[in-house]
Parts: structure tokens; sequence; C-alpha cells
């Protein structure tokens, strides 16, 4: 049985949410993201970490007193891997991440979900339009997130970041986008850490058969990186992958 509740934002420019009370199983937990069956199909949650507040009008679920907020893959290239399979999931309690192209805060709300209040996102965006609808709606509730208004390509002005990370998250639109992650790594990520690499093969070029331009930005990462992962985000993203790798340097 679904009940649903009317909730008042605070922000009255907002619509009124639903609030959703879900007395349905967790079909699966790792205690990082939830399968929960919902309206017969089995969907992705992350625990909220700012209750009875959404980021792009995603459904809330309230079980046992603990609220969840749905994690839509249509939305969210990292959403989009898991539900293709991913295996390597270094997103921990604690974890401490640089994410380059945080756009207006789709998956950095959910990876700050993940890593919760001793956890700290290091969230990039380049352009002050998208940035500034980031900070108005993600960022200034979510105290893990530490926003940086800055260019991708010039990692050694990211003033804010005051660690090595686990993970380095690229999700950017840029012909140099895999020499863009590489930089950032090589300043930024600890050794044995991660890096998700989004590659946009229109965003590099237009004129090559996708699967090529894949294989071609992977060989560019083999000096320094062990692959782990190739995730096509098909049906969600057309002509877009997910490289997982592993620091070796």
């Amino acid at each position: 049985m679904i009940t649903s509740i009317k909730v008042k934002n605070q922000n009255k420019n907002e619509d009124l949410r639903d609030l959703r009370i879900e007395n349905e199983r967790i079909l699966e937990e790792d205690k990082r993201y939830f399968w929960f069956s919902l309206d017969g199909e089995k969907k992705l949650f992350t625990e909220n970490f700012t209750p009875r507040k959404q980021v792009y009008k995603e459904k809330l679920l309230i079980k046992k007193g603990i609220e969840y907020r749905n994690w839509e893959p249509f939305r969210s290239k990292l959403a989009a891997c898991i539900m293709n399979g991913l295996k390597n999931f270094p997103f921990l309690k604690e974890s401490n991440i640089l994410y380059l192209g945080v756009s207006t805060g789709t998956t950095i709300s959910h990876i700050s979900d993940i890593v919760g209040p001793n956890g700290t996102i290091f969230g990039v965006e380049h352009s002050s339009r998208v940035a500034r609808d980031f900070l108005d709606r993600v960022a200034v509730f979510r105290k893990n997130i530490i926003p940086i208004i800055q260019n991708a390509k010039k990692p050694d002005q990211y003033f804010s970041v005051f660690t090595k990370v686990d993970v380095v998250y690229v999700d950017i639109a840029q012909p140099d986008q895999t020499k863009i992650a590489i930089d950032n790594c090589k300043m930024f990520l600890k050794k044995g850490g991660f890096l998700f690499l989004v590659i946009k093969t229109r965003s590099i070029d237009v004129t090559k058969e996708p699967n090529k331009i894949i294989n071609d930005e992977m060989k560019k990462l083999q000096i320094d990186f062990e692959i782990c992962e190739r995730i096509d985000l098909q049906p969600f993203d057309k002509d877009h992958a997910m490289i997982i790798a592993r620091s070796i340097n």
C-alpha cells in the first residue's frame, strides 16, 4: 500500500511535492544504494542526505523512518552504469571525490547521499549559468559538497581542494576530455584510486565511428591506469561509454 502526503517545499517558488510512504520490501541493499520494488518495477534509490528536499523532482520514499530518493538512469550516467551491470563502485561512506562537470547537480547529489556527512565532494563546473543552478538547488543544502567554479583544464587553480581524492569522476563535453581527466588525476587522485570517465564520442569527433573513438580514448589511459571496466550507456545515453580505471602511478 502506498500513501501520498503533500509536503510544502521550503522554497516557495517550487511546486508541492509528493512524499510517498513505501511499504514494499527492499529487493537488494549494499548500504550505498538500494533497489526498491515500486509500481511493479525494480528501481534504484539512495538514502536522502537532505530529507524532504528534491533536486530534479525525483520520487521520494520513506521506509521505517528513512527517506530515499529515486536515482533516475535517464538523468544520471552513474545510475545508468549501475543499471547496466557496474561491478566497481568505490563511492563509500567518508570517500573524497573530485567531480568534473557537475552541471545542475543530479549525479553529484546522489553521490552526496552515499558519502554522507564525513565524505567530501569537490564539484567543478565552468559554466556560470549552470553553476548558479547547481549552487542554488544543490550545494547550498549539502554541506559535504564544495563547489568550485573553474575551468576543468586548470586544476592548479582549484584552491579549495585540500586533500588527495579516492575517485575522480569526469563528465565533460570537450574534445580533449581524456587529457583533462588525466591531468586532474595526476594532481589529485591517490595511487590506487579510481577514475570514472564518461566518453562522449560526439564531443570528440562526429565523423568517426563511436566504438573506435572509445577504444582510442582507452589507449590514452593505459600508461597511468589499469582499465577495470567499460560500460556502454545505451539505452540511457546514445554514443556514450563509461570507462572505469584504477591509477597505477
